[in-house]
């Protein structure tokens, strides 16, 4: 996401649909425009987001952080959300595995 204010860009919403349509049957994902980009929730829980610039982020803790680490993925600011590689996005399988263990940080977040 950016700061409040920043416009939404047609990447934004271009990859944070193709995410939805991705991990639907995981549940009922949507997805809410936020400060030029968009949260990804899962039974109300934020467990991904989607910058501006149409990259992807899941949630991670000390569950899951050493798989975005070893991937050599980038943290978002000082939010708790490592950006998706490539190769996770597109190998189907992964990506479910990925989400559902970011689904189970974002549950477990007060």
């Amino acid at each position: 996401m950016g700061t409040k204010g920043d416009k939404l860009t047609d990447a934004s919403a271009a990859s944070a649909e193709k995410l939805q349509g991705s991990l639907s049957h995981l549940g009922d994902i949507r997805i809410r425009k936020m400060f030029g980009g968009h949260g990804v929730f899962n039974e109300d829980k934020m467990f991904a987001l989607v910058d501006s610039e149409g990259g992807i982020f899941f949630k991670a803790d000390n569950t899951n952080k050493k798989l975005f680490e070893e991937a050599g993925s980038s943290k978002h600011s000082k939010m708790p959300y490592y950006q998706v590689p490539d190769e996770v996005l597109g190998d189907e399988n992964i990506l479910k595995k990925w989400a559902q263990a970011s689904i189970l940080v974002s549950s477990n977040t007060k």
